[in-house]
Order: C-alpha cells, then sequence, then structure tokens
C-alpha cells in the first residue's frame, strides 16, 4: 500500500494566504470606489454626479469640510480639475496594484498619503466643527483613514503579493528590476 503525500500547510502559508485576501479585499474597496464615482452608481454616488457624466468626485466631500485647521484649503481643493483627476486615478491605480499584488510599494506610499489628507480633511481630533457642532468622531486618532493606511503598508510590506498574484510576472519585468522601488 502507497501513503498518498497530502501537502500540509504551514501556518506561514496560511498567513500568506490571510494577507493576500486582505490585499485583494482592500483593492477591491478602492476599485468600487472609483467605479462609484466615476459611473455614478448609486450608492455613494448619483449618476448625475458621476465623474464621466461632468460631476466631481472631491467636490461633495471636500466642499463640506468644516472642522479642523486646513478646512479652507481642503475646500479650495473641492472640484479642482487637478484633485478630482489625482483622486481617481489614486482610487484606479492603488485598487488594481492591491487586487494584482503588483506596485505595492508604490501603493501603499500614495494610498497612504491620500488616506492622510481624508484623515486630515475629516479630523477626528476636533469635537466640534466650526459652527460649534459635534463633530460625532468617535475616536480622535484612530479612524478608518488610519487602519485603511496601515493596511496598506502591511500588505506592501509582507507575503501578501506571494499568492494570487501577478507580482512574480511584475518583479521580472526589466524597468521593475532596474527600480525596485516599484515592487
Amino acid at each position: 500500500m502507497s501513503a498518498v503525500h497530502v501537502p500540509v500547510r504551514t501556518r506561514a502559508d496560511t498567513g500568506a494566504m490571510s494577507l493576500a485576501v486582505l490585499r485583494i479585499a482592500t483593492g477591491l474597496l478602492f476599485l468600487w470606489a472609483f467605479f462609484d464615482k466615476a459611473f455614478g452608481l448609486g450608492y455613494a454616488t448619483q449618476s448625475k454626479n458621476a465623474w464621466f457624466s461632468g460631476g466631481s468626485p472631491t467636490k461633495g466631500f471636500l466642499g463640506r469640510v468644516d472642522v479642523g485647521p486646513f478646512q479652507s484649503t481642503f475646500r479650495d481643493w473641492a472640484g479642482a480639475w487637478w484633485a478630482d483627476t489625482l483622486f481617481m486615478v489614486g482610487l484606479l491605480a492603488i485598487g488594481v496594484a492591491l487586487v494584482l499584488g503588483i506596485g505595492l510599494r508604490v501603493a501603499a506610499v500614495t494610498g497612504t498619503l491620500m488616506m492622510l489628507l481624508m484623515w486630515a480633511a475629516e479630523w477626528p481630533l476636533a469635537q466640534h466643527n466650526s459652527a460649534g457642532e459635534a463633530t460625532m468622531s468617535t475616536n480622535p486618532v484612530i479612524d478608518y483613514h488610519i487602519v485603511y493606511a496601515l493596511v496598506l503598508i502591511v500588505v506592501a510590506t509582507t507575503a501578501s503579493g506571494a499568492i494570487w498574484s501577478l507580482a512574480q510576472w511584475w518583479s521580472a519585468l526589466p524597468f521593475v528590476r532596474a527600480n525596485p522601488w516599484l515592487k
């Protein structure tokens, strides 16, 4: 009677798979935000306000900033073509990078910057907005933007791209080998 070899999953394998799931799920969050804002799928963005229908993906969020030391700066950026373009390209590129497991370092840096700017726009440190109304901030430091930034850093610095990704193909490309920061 011959023994059948059954591969045993190690903790490292299970950890890498868990990180891959986290990476892909986070990428899908970014892609969902892009598609909803681009096409107005009727969730956060109605079709009449879709970016591809002439709407502005930054005007609503940044135009209503009424708290924190940067509120006038963020309101000035609201609806600007460059802010809309950078925001939408960022959502799409970060989402694609995470889902495919490529360019994770760049995605982590740019995504963390995006999340920190959004954190600053909501300014959870404040208990009251400029009109004196309660901000409803539930935690003055760690909110979902910080958690997303931490997730981006974790997936870029761990084995999350080793499974269910195009990382091996990406890393073998000559321009990526010449510029390892693109991994």
